[in-house]
């Protein structure tokens, strides 16, 4: 019997973006899927859009009266999840049509419980733009994480069962980050040797928004990791360094 996997999208003001996003995940060539929709008080045609899906009965969806965040949003997702596994993706990212058969595929038959891949950056001027294939480690760890955070959420994939009741955190930013710092203090993440996942800079990205990357970084080392000081300030310049070389000053 062919695994299932749950896939988490908060929404919010990305009405652009959002439907090439879903139809990304209902083209897939693996089949036994259930997209949870979790839209964040959007402002904009966000709603309108999804509502567009309501009829397709393994797309869930969920419209927040107010915006609780994309944490709340994100935690409530693997709440509402019961599938083996548990995938992520932004509302402007896209996959491959073999991302999920062929990660997953591998998951099963290495008995992986935390899989990531490379991907590819990209942005919309008057054309698209693919920028430098992002290529990751082979594997991670949790100090290895604290120095490179080059898993890119919308990449990976995880057993259900080894988050259990670890959440995002309630940050301005990077709560992903700290997400997969308490998952890795407990389990090594392998990549899936495939790049099938494309990441949208915009300018409302974490990319994009350097100077306050800097400092939700330095607070969740210092709150949620406990790194003292040289350390914390070691996994700042690194990750700010290698965020400068993936995606330059865009």
């Amino acid at each position: 019997m062919q695994a299932k996997v749950d896939i988490i999208l908060p929404s919010y003001n990305k009405d652009i973006y959002l439907e090439e996003t879903i139809n990304s995940i209902i083209h897939q060539e693996f089949n036994n899927w259930k997209l949870i929709i979790i839209d964040n008080c959007s402002t904009d045609n966000s709603k309108e859009i999804i509502r567009k899906y309501s009829e397709n009965k393994k797309i869930s969806t969920f419209f927040l009266k107010k915006n609780m965040g994309v944490s709340f949003s994100r935690n409530l997702g693997v709440r509402l999840s019961d599938s083996k596994y548990i995938s992520f993706i932004d509302a402007d990212d896209m996959w491959d049509n073999s991302k999920l058969k062929n990660q997953i595929e591998f998951m099963e038959k290495n008995n992986h419980n935390f899989t990531y891949t490379d991907y590819t950056p990209f942005f919309d001027k008057k054309i698209r733009i693919f920028k430098k294939e992002i290529i990751t480690p082979n594997s991670f760890d949790y100090e290895k994480f604290l120095y490179n955070s080059s898993i890119g959420t919308s990449s990976m994939i995880l057993s259900r069962k080894i988050i259990g009741v670890i959440k995002f955190p309630k940050v301005k930013t990077l709560e992903d980050f700290s997400f997969k710092c308490e998952i890795l203090k407990k389990n090594n993440a392998i990549k899936f040797n495939e790049n099938n996942t494309f990441y949208r800079i915009t300018k409302n990205s974490l990319t994009s928004n350097k100077l306050k990357n800097i400092y939700w970084l330095w607070h969740i080392n210092k709150k949620y990791n406990k790194l003292n000081f040289l350390n914390n300030l070691k996994s700042l310049m690194l990750i700010s360094l290698r965020s400068l070389i993936k995606y330059g000053f865009k």
